[in-house]
C-alpha cells in the first residue's frame, strides 16, 4: 500500500473525528481541477466538491466555499452572507489558514478557523467527491455527510 502524505492522514483524522467512514482514494494523476478530478474518477465535474478559499477585504478572515465543480462562485452573494467583501485568497494564505495548497484543500481538517458556506446545488447530488489534502487524492461523502462534516451554512453561491 502506497504511503500516505501527512496532509492526506489529516484529513482522514478529520473525516473520523467527525464519525465518518470515509476512504481516501490515491489518484495516479493529479486531480487539481475539478475536471481533472472528474475524469480521473468516473464522476461528472457536478459531483466534484470544489474548496475555494476567500479572503476577507477588512479583516482578513479566511472564508471557504465548498461549491459544485461546474459553478462559478459569485463572490458579492457570498460577501452578502459574510457581512464583509472578499477576495480569491493568495497561495500563502490558502496553506496558512487551511494547512493544504491550492489543488488539494479538502473541506475539513484545516490548521486556522474558517466561515465555511456550502453550495446547495450539491444537495442535488451523491455521491460528491472532495479533495483530500493534495492535487491526487479524494475521498467520497454524501450531501449529508459534508453539512455534518464541515458545519456549513448552505447558501446559494452562483
Amino acid at each position: 500500500m502506497k504511503q500516505r502524505k501527512n496532509s492526506t492522514k489529516s484529513v482522514q483524522a478529520a473525516l473520523e473525528a467527525a464519525g465518518l467512514q470515509c476512504s481516501i482514494v490515491e489518484l495516479p494523476d493529479s486531480a487539481r481541477t475539478a475536471k481533472q478530478a472528474a475524469q480521473a474518477i468516473g464522476c461528472t465535474v457536478a459531483q466534484i466538491a470544489k474548496s475555494i478559499v476567500f479572503r476577507a477585504s477588512d479583516t482578513g478572515r479566511a472564508v471557504l466555499v465548498v461549491a459544485s465543480g461546474v459553478n462559478r462562485i459569485n463572490e458579492v452573494l457570498i460577501a452578502a452572507h459574510f457581512g464583509e467583501s472578499i477576495k480569491i485568497a493568495a497561495t500563502d494564505f490558502v496553506r496558512n489558514v487551511t494547512g493544504y495548497a491550492i489543488g488539494g484543500v479538502p473541506p475539513c481538517g484545516h490548521i486556522g478557523e474558517l466561515q465555511v458556506y456550502l453550495d446547495r446545488d450539491l444537495l442535488e447530488l451523491s455521491p460528491l467527491w472532495a479533495a483530500a489534502g493534495t492535487p491526487n487524492a479524494v475521498f467520497s461523502l454524501t450531501p449529508e455527510q459534508l453539512i455534518q462534516l464541515t458545519a456549513g451554512t448552505v447558501i446559494d453561491v452562483i
